[in-house]
């Protein structure tokens, strides 16, 4: 295993693994400390995220949930004095291989966050972003790519007839599928989706949860959810995390009605959390 003692890095294999072609990310001995704090946020985490399902990260506050979801397009990079050590593989390659192209990374892997975070423009040009930043400037090309984007990210009909009104004008439930429309726009592999929808109000949280039904069928997607409930309705796969460890992992149906351990039996019955 190979370690790196500033920023991130270094790697290493994981246990009972599915096969190789329904695995897009694998996670294998991942941790991830801050020099500063001292604060061990993962501690020795394995595991694999199967391709074209969604995954939910479930625990309480602090768990190392979201830190895990940032591992997987390098945003605690961002974080000074952040260590990494173990594996994080995309189709097979390391992410956090020397020569890997960390722009090109998060191209593949998109994030949307907890609060919508529309830029201050029109809502064409906040789907644009990112295929301007690829080169793509051909307005024929900018419309085909737009529409399709929209219309996946089930925000077309409301908003055909206003593209070039500003973005900030949508409610919180479309701005938030609008920043989801920006994120597809550039045709990812992944989908990192941080508490989407806690922001939201329920008939808003409903379209949300139904749109990543629906994209499933084409991206990997991985979401971090405080809501129970909501992790239940909407992933295959649920890991559960408390204190940095993962604790448990499995399908969703499975973990939530049978638990193998009893720290997540105790967690989804609402003994602690």
């Amino acid at each position: 295993m190979k370690t790196h003692s500033i920023d991130v890095h270094a790697l290493k294999r994981a246990p009972a693994r599915a096969g190789d072609d329904d695995v897009c990310l694998r996670v294998e001995e991942l941790s991830l400390h801050y020099l500063r704090s001292q604060n061990v946020a993962l501690e020795n985490v394995s595991l694999e995220i199967p391709r074209r399902r969604v995954t939910a990260f479930i625990g309480p506050s602090g768990c190392g949930k979201s830190s895990l979801l940032r591992c997987f397009n390098r945003m605690n990079d961002l974080i000074e004095g952040s260590v990494i050590s173990g594996r994080v593989s995309l189709e097979g390659e390391d992410i956090y291989d020397r020569g890997v192209d960390v722009a090109a990374l998060r191209r593949r892997v998109g994030m949307v966050f907890q609060s919508p975070n529309p830029f201050p423009k029109s809502i064409y040009e906040n789907v644009a972003f990112g295929l301007r930043i690829q080169g793509v400037n051909k307005k024929r090309v900018l419309d085909e790519e737009i529409e399709k984007a929209l219309r996946n990210a089930a925000l077309w009909d409301e908003v055909k007839d206003r593209l070039d009104g500003s973005a900030l004008t949508l409610s919180g439930g479309q701005q938030q599928r609008l920043v989801i429309a920006r994120a597809i726009a550039v045709q990812p592999e992944v989908l990192l989706l941080d508490e989407p929808a806690s922001a939201l109000d329920p008939i808003s949280t409903l379209r949300i949860e139904e749109l990543i039904y629906e994209l499933k069928t084409r991206y990997t997607i991985v979401i971090v959810t405080h809501n129970m409930q909501q992790a239940a309705r909407v992933s295959d796969m649920t890991a559960f995390m408390n204190l940095g460890r993962l604790v448990e992992y499995g399908e969703t149906d499975t973990l939530f009605t049978n638990p193998r351990e009893p720290q997540t039996e105790d967690y989804i019955t609402g003994r602690y959390g």
